[in-house]
């Protein structure tokens, strides 16, 4: 709730003056009363707001009476919303039990909740404050909601804390739609609408039992077509919590296709004939809502009436029934008010982005209403229609992604989305980049522009490709901080375009726009700016993996030079930036060809990148930009040009790492730090034998101390952790010396059951599926085992040195005892005696 809001509604709760509840049509009033039965004897009846907020004609002393103490009340419940207002959430759900009720109160005395007050006061404004508090209340309530549990019968001697919780949610759906129903004061009426749209952003329904959402939806649905603009516009928001909490929920995803005549009148239903806006007429024939439906999941072909009344309420003429009390509506417009088209466009938008499935069967016929939006002149109703098209493009995105669960046969077709990115490029949409006047809009536009589909972008025509990246890089030098952000990380995006990543020219452009951005004063700018970097450096390594060469031949040296330069000044900036201007720096690094290494005037921008990433590493920085810069450190490694093993740098950099992993109280940075150390694919590259068995000894220390934490959500990382330390130890194994086994061989002598019974269960859980840092298969486990093996056996020693045979007989231990335990039968020497 916005502060403006949040007075103003103050203000109202305590003024003695309100308007008079609206009369209501008879079918709802007869409605109304039949709810109200419950309340007929109580002597909280139910009487006119004429009635209780006034003084009789006469003057007489009890119309007095009840007026002042309405008054009391109203002045309780402004000073009660202040208090929420200013203590702790924390404080305040201790008092949860006190005034939010978990079963039916049934009249008796000792259950007076809020709900009381909303379903039983005589005055409409006092309802309105007592709704007002209930909604300050479940304002930010989620995580303390979360609790709730209500999914199966519960016998129990005694009622969990978390059964209590679902009853009280439980009895404030059932007393607000109560309370719905019984209400006729427009402006009480929306306050009742806002809480059950607060209630249901907060209530955690994949833990609740089902019917709940669909009791709110079938009873919302009259009052869509209410004659207050009001009622209308906070109905529109309730349907929008009910379609974006916790989406997507199969309950909901029935609901949608529930028929439109349900519950709606028949105009609400009626299928919008648009007119075909500039732009759109470019679409070939068959291009339309029918071709859309061929990508439609089958069996759901039920047209989604929510989509239906939304496209409705924003691109048809209002009806007569509802203009009657639109205050505020501009003169003579044909439209509905500004506040329901925007709500409808939201409500759309979480469609878009919790049930796409059921989106998507509309998405020419959306395509339509966008291009309108954006032809009005009203800046807001662009901007919505310009977030909706970014939400239905990554929506479409996201059916295409390589981890998406969706069939093939049930995306919307590569085609379908290239004639609609090609009518949206041939619209409106390029002005609205255009738009200066409107950065906020310009900026959005940036945003829906980098949610083209990969996929379609290389099919579309050259002229709107060139249209898209003309733009963006010219947008860069925009003076608005918001409008630059979006272009930054819209270039940021199309870098990893695989029809445009090995264009040198682009990258080297981008390049160029991105750096000039990581010098703006805005940190939200240079933010973006960096994490466009790390895309556009992630975009170098792949372009590494090609058998064609060229791009890596033409890519300027002197633009790597000045890349290394804005990234290692990035490094020092905020965390925000940071994270990934070392995420870049390591890209950076492991890209650099032999032709630059040699060059005198990359050796000293090589060593200020590797201290910068060093001191990134050691330093208390957040632990995201620490992770980071491990995984850079580890992607350094990786660049059999750079002189890992025998620069000044390398004992600073392995310090740095081996520090991390023993003693870091973030165990996904130790993770990393461990998958860093297991880089190096040669001896040479770990140095000296004093610096090998340092590393070793310090990641059999970190091993030993995988479990040390004080902080209980670290412990679900600590098999993922002994996992990479294991894999680093066996590593390192594989790569010993002569020299290294002595030293070796003193740490097994120490530490050899520990390390063995965590090998083993190493070997073990791979097997079992249940360790989420396994990055290699069982068999794979067992062969790093057998290859160390080989590799110990192979070692030439001097005559009486016993390190050798004591290392190789701890490992054929370790494979006789995981065999053993697992059926195989395998000989053990074979592979190291060849």
């Amino acid at each position: 709730m916005d502060q403006a809001n949040v007075s103003g509604e103050s203000a109202w709760c305590s003024s003695p003056w309100g308007s008079q509840g609206l009369p209501v049509d008879g079918g709802r009033a007869a409605g109304r009363e039949q709810a109200s039965l419950p309340f007929a004897s109580s002597s909280w009846k139910r009487v006119s707001s004429s009635e209780s907020d006034y003084s009789d004609a006469e003057g007489g002393m009890q119309g007095k009476m009840r007026s002042y103490q309405a008054k009391v009340r109203q002045g309780a419940l402004a000073c009660f919303l202040s208090t929420i207002k200013s203590i702790e959430k924390k404080v305040l759900y201790g008092y949860w039990s006190a005034f939010v009720p978990d079963t039916p109160e049934l009249g008796s005395p000792q259950s007076v909740s809020l709900m009381t007050l909303t379903l039983k006061d005589p005055s409409p404004k006092t309802r309105a404050c007592a709704l007002q508090v209930l909604s300050a209340i479940l304002e930010g309530s989620k995580q303390f909601l979360s609790v709730a549990e209500d999914t199966s019968d519960h016998k129990r001697a005694f009622t969990p804390f978390s059964v209590t919780i679902a009853s009280s949610i439980r009895e404030l759906h059932r007393c607000l739609l109560l309370a719905l129903v019984a209400e006729s004061s427009s402006q009480t009426l929306t306050q009742i609408i806002k809480c059950l749209a607060n209630l249901v952003s907060n209530a955690p329904y994949n833990r609740l039992k089902l019917s709940l959402l669909t009791k709110v939806w079938n009873h919302i649905k009259p009052y869509i077509r209410h004659k207050d603009v009001n009622v209308r516009v906070s109905s529109l928001t309730l349907l929008g919590a009910i379609v974006s909490t916790h989406a997507p929920l199969p309950e909901v995803q029935l609901l949608l296709q529930q028929p439109c005549s349900s519950g709606l009148s028949s105009s609400s239903s009626a299928t919008p004939h648009l007119s075909t806006p500039d732009g759109w007429k470019t679409f070939p024939a068959g291009s339309s809502l029918e071709e859309a439906s061929l990508s439609s999941p089958k069996g759901s072909s039920e047209p989604c009436w929510l989509i239906r009344l939304c496209i409705s309420t924003v691109v048809l003429p209002k009806e007569d029934s509802c203009s009657g009390s639109d205050a505020g509506s501009a003169l003579g417009s044909t439209y509905e008010p500004s506040p329901m088209r925007l709500e409808a466009l939201q409500v759309l938008a979480h469609l878009a982005r919790g049930y796409f499935s059921t989106a998507q069967l509309y998405l020419m016929e959306l395509g339509e209403v966008i291009c309108k939006c954006m032809c009005e002149a009203n800046p807001s109703i662009q901007l919505h229609g310009v977030k909706l098209l970014e939400e239905l493009g990554a929506g479409l995105i996201q059916q295409y992604k390589p981890d998406s669960n969706i069939a093939p046969e049930q995306r919307v077709p590569v085609h379908l989305v290239v004639v609609f990115w090609t009518a949206m490029l041939s619209g409106p949409l390029p002005r609205a980049l255009q738009s200066a006047e409107h950065p906020t809009l310009q900026a959005s536009a940036c945003d829906a522009l980098s949610s083209i589909l990969p996929e379609a972008f290389s099919s579309l025509p050259n002229d709107k490709q060139i249209l898209c990246i003309t733009v963006l890089l010219g947008l860069n030098d925009s003076k608005n901080h918001l409008v630059k952000a979006a272009t930054s990380r819209a270039l940021g995006v199309y870098v990893l375009f695989p029809c445009l990543r090995q264009d040198v020219i682009f990258v080297a452009d981008t390049a160029n726009a991105i750096l000039m951005s990581l010098q703006d004063k805005s940190l939200n700018v240079r933010a973006k700016a960096a994490w466009s970097l790390g895309n556009l450096t992630d975009t170098l390594i792949v372009n590494m993996d090609t058998p064609d060469p060229s791009f890596q031949d033409e890519f300027s040296g002197l633009l790597l030079l000045k890349m290394l330069q804005c990234a290692i000044q990035a490094s020092t900036d905020k965390d925000k930036v940071k994270s990934n201007a070392v995420r870049a720096l390591g890209n950076l690094l492991h890209f650099l060809q032999p032709s630059h290494v040699e060059r005198p005037r990359f050796a000293e921008i090589i060593e200020e990148s590797i201290q910068a990433l060093i001191s990134t590493v050691v330093n208390e920085a957040a632990m995201k930009v620490r992770w980071n810069a491990c995984y850079a450190m580890g992607n350094v490694f990786k660049n059999p040009a750079l002189p890992l093993g025998t620069a000044p740098w390398t004992s600073q950099a392995y310090k740095a790492l081996t520090s991390v992993v023993m003693s870091c109280k973030n165990f996904k940075v130790r993770i990393r730090s461990a998958a860093a150390l297991s880089v190096p694919s040669k001896r040479g590259q770990y140095g000296s034998l004093e610096q090998f068995i340092q590393i070793w000894s310090a990641l059999v220390t970190a091993l030993q101390k995988s479990e040390d934490t004080t902080d209980f959500l670290e412990f679900k990382y600590c098999a993922s952790l002994r996992t990479h330390i294991c894999q680093a130890l066996l590593h390192l194994l594989s790569l010993a010396s002569a020299s290294d086994l002595p030293g070796i061989q003193e740490t097994l002598k120490l530490h050899g059951d520990m390390i063995r019974s965590y090998i083993l269960q190493f070997l073990k859980s791979g097997a079992e599926g249940d360790d989420p840092g396994a990055v290699h298969t069982p068999q794979e486990r067992v062969q790093m085992v057998r290859v160390a093996l080989k590799h110990i056996h192979r070692v030439q020693t001097l005559a009486g040195d016993t390190a050798r045979g004591a290392i190789m007989g701890f490992l054929e231990d370790i494979l006789t005892v995981h065999c053993d335990s697992s059926g195989e039968q395998v000989m053990l020497r074979g592979p190291s005696d060849q």
